[in-house]
């Protein structure tokens, strides 16, 4: 086994945000997260575990005040960073409604909030990041359409990037998951990543055909009769990812691997942010698990670049022909809500007003 991309030149600085990257991906990607479900109808599929992680903010807050108050400074300064349920208007339009969505299979987030069920019901229109999430045959060609995008087709295979001690890491990880390394070993590392991010226990409702929140609201859309439009492709999603350099992705892999167990902590804390609506405070909390590095300036802004803002104005640009036909339920990650380039913001450029609904 070679490897051909050093540990020593991942480490050449501490680890910094590249995992907070990562994680904060697999929650703005619906491609991370069907390819994980995909992956986890195998039969080897990973067997039921109870979630078993802890929220890092109330440990923070006892352990650290001041690194606490810090991340809560942060967060409250984040525009349109409190709420997960927003209110859209136009004069002369019927009222529409956005959803933030998670794309896990939380049964927590799978219950909608009273008003945004009511409003997912009352709507003519539902809107996703992608409506080929509806049909797994379509989606798996979407993936198989363009290989190069989410596959190695030079010959290169994952061993090849990976030292022994980190492939053999890697190896085990995946086997927890009920996942054999040959079943991904030409995957590009940022699909590997969408495999190992997760706690046992989301890989294991997967398992059992369990959706994820924005599987359910267009399945259940589709039940009702109503139309269903998606914001992007599959593909598109892919591209993001795949426009950024495989050494990054090969970073944030092993940034993966190395914290273990404490995955389920950041996806429970993740978690009950987005259940108490502190949207704002995801990133502040992420970067309390991997420190900053100002050496990885230029990989942060090339991805939040790439994969946040380039998506929320094609979010934005695409779902406002839409909106102003009223009365429209729109579910996308929540991750791309807030901030100045966030969905809500560009909303409010494009002429509609958008209030946060409690």
């Amino acid at each position: 086994m070679t490897t051909s991309i050093s540990r020593r030149a991942f480490f050449l600085a501490a680890p910094g945000n590249l995992l907070l990257w990562l994680i904060a991906a697999f929650h703005m990607l619906l491609v991370a997260a069907l390819f994980v479900a995909l992956l986890a109808a195998r039969p080897a599929a990973a067997e039921d575990t109870a979630c078993t992680g802890r929220n890092l903010m109330v440990d923070l807050q006892q352990s650290d005040p001041a690194r606490y108050a810090e991340a809560v400074k942060e967060a409250e300064a984040t525009p349109n960073g409190k709420g997960i349920f927003w209110k859209i208007e136009k004069p002369g339009l019927a009222p529409s409604w956005l959803l933030g969505s998670m794309h896990v299979t939380d049964p927590r987030v799978l219950a909608l909030p009273p008003r945004a069920q009511a409003a997912h019901d009352a709507a003519n229109t539902i809107i996703i990041e992608s409506d080929e999430i509806l049909d797994e045959r379509k989606a798996t060609a979407a993936l198989l359409a363009r290989p190069e995008l989410t596959m190695f087709t030079d010959g290169t295979t994952i061993d090849k990037l990976l030292s022994v001690e980190d492939y053999k890491r890697l190896e085990a990880g995946l086997k927890q998951r009920g996942i054999p390394l040959s079943a991904v070993a030409r995957m590009r590392p940022w699909m590997i990543s969408s495999a190992v991010a997760l706690p046992a226990c989301e890989l294991a409702r997967k398992a059992r055909g369990v959706q994820f929140l924005d599987q359910k609201i267009a399945t259940d859309a589709v039940a009702q009769g109503k139309q269903v439009k998606g914001l992007e492709t599959l593909a598109e999603q892919i591209q993001a990812m795949a426009d950024l350099p495989v050494e990054f992705h090969m970073k944030s892999l092993i940034e993966t691997l190395e914290l273990g167990d404490k995955m389920s902590d950041v996806v429970e804390t993740m978690t009950d942010l987005y259940l108490s609506g502190d949207i704002g405070m995801t990133m502040p909390m992420l970067k309390t698990v991997t420190p900053t590095n100002e050496d990885q300036a230029g990989d942060y802004a090339a991805f939040e670049q790439r994969v946040i803002l380039d998506r929320n104005k094609v979010m934005a640009e695409r779902a406002a022909p839409i909106l102003d036909g009223g009365n429209v339920f729109m579910a996308v990650g929540a991750l791309h809500l807030p901030g100045q380039g966030g969905v809500i913001e560009l909303l409010r450029k494009q002429g509609f007003t958008v209030t946060a609904v409690n």
